[in-house]
């Protein structure tokens, strides 16, 4: 087996920041040493990378990306938004089941389980969607081989909407998983559209979509979920908040194993605010929308205090020309992946958390939340996922370096001031200073299920 030392790092892990090094003996890491260089004869044979001023994390995990595949490959693919994520230290991503066809039999999802092992650079995992009626395909499920259950609460990308109560608490009531939830209140989606489209027509530019997709219609779902899950006993994860009158539903006094009801956000809802609507219009329509600086403010307080557990993209890449048109016609969605740590840690360089807390919230907590087997952490015995971050090594992105098959990036354009340098999956150098090694191949990601 290949073994590598890394030294000289600064390492950001489990709440600390210290000097020291990994050394990785095939796709796990065989030890870590603070203040402390191992005998010559640990060493014998590994290759040496020398980490002096870089920062090495562990590799991060997205529970939420649309890569697009099977059946809208023209937006994106599981190999080509592997290779963006990679390139943006994610080392693991969960895939959502919105697809063509939709992953909501067991025949669609170990298609997906097949396409990843033969195409993902990352470590995979594909959610199982649920619908108003494939109940008994939910009960056949391996529970350690699926991150949880997808339930839109809300229409949204593939049109998968959970809308009658019966279904919602036999899967609430008999699912026995995780359940992830899209919660936006269709009826007053719905009511939104009328209202305005009776006032000023069908032509709505980009500033009515908060208003449409409102903040009463996020968190009517959320708390309809909440009251469902505490009903029932389930075990509930609301995924891209958005608002600040949301976290009144979260609890922060829990330690995160212990609760029955989690919250991610997003970066693009921690990054952008609804003024922002005016200089960038379609590109950062998402669904929920991008709400307002009070809610941005929250939301950024809400991840330092721990009300907000994780923190995702839900990178859902469209191509330009489904990107444009009015607010009621334009694509929600936009890609991010590759960009979601550095944005991370600009956010953490300008103080509204620090660096340890992404560490948390990007790798720590996923892999404690799904119960990921060995990863999310830099252990001995734990799989070798890493990233290796350059601090100072500021960058614009551009089209020349945007892996994203769509091809666009909101940040166009944007310096950012900490670069991924090299990323690790189990062991592997899959990402180096710009080049993807095209050989590596990630793994399926096992869960602890309980």
């Amino acid at each position: 087996m290949k073994k590598i030392w890394i030294k000289h790092a600064r390492i950001i892990n489990e709440g600390r920041s210290y000097e020291g090094s990994v050394l990785i003996n095939g796709d796990t890491i065989a030890a870590v040493y603070e203040n402390e260089t191992p005998h010559p004869s640990v060493l014998a044979g590994a290759e040496v990378i020398d980490a002096r001023g870089k920062w090495l994390l562990p590799g991060g995990i997205d529970d939420q990306v649309h890569f697009r595949e099977p059946g809208l490959t023209h937006k994106g693919d599981i190999a080509s938004e592997s290779r963006a994520a990679v390139a943006g230290g994610i080392t693991t991503f969960m895939d959502m089941p919105n697809t063509n066809p939709q992953t909501t039999t067991r025949q669609a999802w170990e298609w997906k389980l097949q396409r990843g092992a033969e195409t993902s650079v990352a470590n995979y995992s594909f959610f199982f969607g649920g619908t108003n009626d494939n109940m008994q395909e939910i009960r056949h499920l391996d529970k350690s081989r699926i991150p949880g259950l997808k339930l839109f609460l809300g229409s949204s990308t593939g049109n998968m909407l959970v809308d009658q109560q019966e279904s919602l608490e036999r899967i609430f009531g008999e699912a026995d998983m995780l359940i992830a939830v899209h919660a936006e209140k269709e009826e007053i989606i719905k009511r939104n559209i009328k209202y305005y489209t009776n006032l000023y027509g069908k032509e709505l530019d980009i500033s009515f979509h908060a208003k449409i997709r409102s903040e009463e219609a996020c968190y009517t779902s959320s708390a309809e979920a909440v009251e469902l899950a505490t009903r029932l006993q389930a075990r509930l994860h609301i995924l891209h908040l958005s608002t600040a009158r949301e976290m009144s539903l979260l609890d922060n006094k829990l330690p995160l194993k212990e609760k029955k009801i989690t919250g991610e956000v997003c970066v693009h809802h921690l990054w952008f605010e609804d003024s922002d609507y005016a200089r960038l219009g379609n590109r950062i329509k998402w669904n929920p929308a991008i709400k307002t600086l009070a809610d941005r403010t929250a939301l950024r307080e809400a991840v330092h205090t721990d009300k907000l557990d994780i923190v995702a993209t839900d990178h859902a890449p469209h191509l330009p020309a489904e990107k444009e048109g009015n607010c009621l016609t334009a694509a929600s969605g936009g890609p991010l992946i590759q960009h979601s740590l550095v944005a991370m840690l600009e956010m953490a360089s300008a103080g509204c958390f620090t660096y340890e807390k992404v560490v948390e919230k990007m790798a720590h907590a996923p892999a404690d939340l799904f119960r990921i087997d060995r990863r999310g952490y830099i252990r001995p015995g734990y799989y070798a996922d890493l990233v290796l971050v350059d601090p100072a090594n500021a960058w614009t992105v551009n089209k020349e370096n945007i892996l994203y098959k769509c091809g666009w990036s909101p940040f166009e354009d944007h310096v950012f001031p900490h670069k991924v340098w090299k990323t690790f999956v189990n062991g592997q150098l899959v990402y180096d200073e710009g080049i993807i090694n095209e050989e590596v191949r990630g793994m399926e990601v096992r869960y602890n299920a309980i």
